[in-house]
């Protein structure tokens, strides 16, 4: 007489689900979101670091600030007006002068790309250099990635601020250089110490907007603790701050 249990088969075992995944967003999801669900944008860029679309929109917003820059403002004879000013212009002739104008002229004109794609790249480096300080990785697209995403909403901001002051402002009442009230170095005179007015405006509130959306950043793509990014970021901003100190302190 046979088994009748010894035909019998076990049921499978239930299917197990699939591993979460991280969400993959579109460019156009990518740079909508950063301005309003940063964190969910971040943790995407583990999967999927997407940088090309916001960096070229983010050059393009520094484009538009320096065309409508000179469109608004005489830029020569602002750049003259700073000669003048300057200790140098005693030891200086009208020609050279006239060549430092042009020369200024040029390097706002042609640097504005060239400083944009050059600091943006070697702030992303810097990143990556303070990921692998604190014990984790991170690949070099994703740093780039976490720096462009990290500056787009505060640069937006700028930008949109910027021009309305260029279009809202009489011409020959414009500052240049702190077209942007929102920082305390923005309401010094012309004739404050230039290294008190260059302290003042690191305490930026669209800069730290930008530093919290890199902490952010860095923390969600590289699963640092909250410390550690917001470590790497506040050295990334003492040492600008630094270097723009020092080098009012020393051109005047």
């Amino acid at each position: 007489m046979s088994d009748p249990n010894s035909e019998f088969q076990a049921p499978p075992p239930p299917p197990q689900a699939p591993a979460p995944t991280e969400p993959t967003l579109s460019a156009a999801e990518t740079i909508t979101g950063i301005f309003f669900e940063p964190g969910r944008v971040f943790e995407a860029m583990r999967e999927r670091p997407r940088f090309l679309a916001a960096g070229i929109l983010l050059l393009v917003l520094h484009i538009v600030i320096t065309v409508t820059l000179f469109q608004r403002v005489d830029m020569g004879q602002y750049i003259r007006d700073k000669i003048d000013r300057s200790s140098r212009s005693a030891q200086q002739t009208e020609q050279q002068k006239e060549m430092g104008v042009k020369v200024t002229k040029i390097i706002f004109e042609v640097g504005t790309p060239i400083g944009v794609i050059v600091f943006t790249a070697a702030g992303a480096a810097l990143y990556l250099v303070g990921v692998l300080a604190f014990g984790s990785s991170i690949s070099y697209k994703k740093a780039l990635a976490v720096w462009i995403y990290s500056s787009l909403p505060p640069t937006v901001l700028a930008t949109v601020v910027a021009v309305l002051v260029l279009f809202l402002k009489a011409p020959e009442t414009i500052d240049p250089e702190h077209l942007l009230m929102t920082n305390p170095g923005s309401f010094m005179g012309p004739d404050s110490s230039p290294a008190l007015t260059a302290l003042l405006s690191q305490f930026d509130l669209l800069r730290f907007y930008g530093l919290f959306l890199a902490a952010l950043g860095l923390r969600k793509v590289t699963k640092l603790s909250s410390g550690s990014a917001w470590a790497i970021v506040i050295v990334f901003w003492l040492i600008l701050a630094i270097l723009a100190i020092a080098g009012k302190a020393i051109g005047g």
